[in-house]
């Protein structure tokens, strides 16, 4: 059976828009956690923490299946510096998906905390006790949470400028579900 060379396999879409609710969900969940010390923020941490693993598993089976299944190619006539920033674009994406996730997951431990995930599974830490380390790895993880928002919002804006200004194929090659033919 031959694939669709114009759209991502099934999986990749899957993982997508997967990944894509569960970083939204982070985001505002990141954002509830700091703007509140109401007991609410106790519940809020142990979401966090999970789905932050779970953010960083994903994407790493997602870095994978890329690896292995490539993405269709862009558009011929695409601009070389479009292609470049959907590239370049796309490797900040990974990065900061694994990244910020490592970067908490270290911020906990320097500062002496547990990642206890839902169903009571403990992960080991990734660096001993150290106050510094804790505030250093605790701005890194705030301040790449908030480029990460600013590049999904450059994602967000180029995927419809190519749903509804180019129409070329782009934003269809993702979408969850197959949309109709170009003309």
């Amino acid at each position: 059976m031959t694939r669709d060379a114009t759209r991502f396999t099934v999986l990749q879409r899957t993982l997508h828009w997967l990944m894509a609710v569960a970083v939204v969900a982070m985001l505002f969940i990141g954002v509830g956690m700091v703007s509140t010390v109401m007991p609410k923020y106790v519940p809020l941490l142990s979401i966090h923490k999970t789905l932050g693993i779970a953010i960083l598993v994903l994407a790493l089976v997602r870095l994978g299946v890329r690896l292995f299944r490539g993405a269709p190619p862009l558009p011929a006539d695409l601009p070389i510096p479009m292609k470049l920033a959907a590239k370049l674009s796309h490797y900040v994406l990974y990065a900061l998906m694994i990244a910020i996730p490592l970067l908490g997951w270290g911020m906990m431990s320097a500062g002496g905390y547990p990642v206890v995930l839902y169903g009571g599974v403990r992960l080991p830490a990734l660096v001993g006790q150290n106050d510094g380390l804790h505030t250093l790895l605790w701005n890194a993880h705030y301040t790449l949470a908030f480029v990460f928002f600013g590049v999904i919002l450059l994602h967000l804006a180029a995927a419809l400028f190519h749903a509804l200004v180019r129409r070329d194929g782009v934003f269809e090659s993702m979408a969850p579900v197959p949309t109709a033919p170009r003309s």
